[in-house]
């Protein structure tokens, strides 16, 4: 959590792709088993859609303030809503191929949970390639 009398610190232009791209996996794959886990345990009680926004949802917020702090060093409260905002831009579309990778598993494979969470991580791999780029380029531009 942002220390909120803490100035933001952004940092030093230039970070490279090399330092970031590591923690951002880091982050990654801890976020991907923490949804994958949310994901198992609303399912007995949700349907596989819904139990898929609310786990991507929940995890997607702290995928952002993570990587936020760590993968792009920025710190204090400034700009954190903003982040959070366009963080949730990129869950729109971290939603869409999860939502759709189901949606198509449904129609086309055999039913079941493995077929479900082996169609969750192909759609979160591509997702998170998209996510990197968007807050590299969009949400973290200025770090």
């Amino acid at each position: 959590m942002p220390n909120p009398a803490e100035p933001a610190v952004f940092a030093a232009p230039g970070a490279g792709v090399g330092r970031q791209l590591p923690v951002f996996v880091i982050i990654g794959v801890l976020s991907t088993g923490a949804y994958l886990g949310l994901y198992a345990v609303l399912r007995p009680a949700l349907d596989a859609q819904s139990a898929n926004l609310v786990a991507l949802l929940v995890t997607a917020l702290a995928n952002t303030a993570a990587n936020r702090r760590f993968t792009f060093r920025v710190r204090g409260k400034e700009g954190a809503v903003r982040h959070q905002l366009q963080g949730l831009a990129a869950f729109l579309a971290g939603l869409g191929l999860s939502s759709g990778a189901l949606a198509l598993s449904h129609w086309c494979l055999p039913p079941g949970p493995r077929t479900e969470v082996g169609a969750l991580i192909v759609a979160n791999g591509v997702a998170t390639a998209l996510r990197f780029v968007l807050l590299r380029l969009w949400v973290f531009q200025d770090s």
